[in-house]
């Protein structure tokens, strides 16, 4: 397996102070630098740009998965499993509203899984989820 570098995503928000609140204090990112128009975060060890753009009116498309909705395009982290519990509760504690509630995928089987999605105040859709057996990540 070669090494993990740190992942750069730059994603749109509709409101800045908002969107670096949500980051910076539900999800506990460390904020780095910033202009008027975007803003840069430490998610989990990866470089996050929240940058300036206007709302827009397209409908968050989504995919079927296990009965439930998947929105798409989503993104997140895969977290070591017990920081997945701890964090999954943390949220519960902010009062995040889900998409999906944190919950299971394949238990038992090959590549199970915790998960669940949220979206931020801009409307990204969030994954965040932990594999049981970090070697399984690429299971089929």
């Amino acid at each position: 397996m070669q090494k993990l570098t740190p992942f750069h995503l730059a994603i749109p928000v509709d409101n800045i102070p908002k969107c670096r609140e949500f980051y910076r204090d539900i999800l506990g990112c460390k904020e780095g630098r910033s202009s008027d128009h975007w803003v840069d975060f430490n998610l989990f060890g990866h470089q996050l740009v929240i940058h300036y753009k206007e709302k827009s009116k397209e409908d968050l498309h989504t995919n079927p998965v296990d009965g439930k909705d998947v929105p798409v395009p989503h993104f997140g982290v895969i977290l070591e499993w017990n920081d997945f519990d701890k964090f999954s509760k943390h949220l519960i504690e902010k009062g995040i509203e889900f998409i999906i509630e944190p919950y299971i995928r394949f238990k038992g089987l090959a590549g199970e899984q915790a998960t669940m999605f949220f979206k931020d105040p801009a409307g990204n859709a969030l994954e965040f989820k932990s594999f049981k057996d970090f070697n399984q990540i690429f299971e089929k």
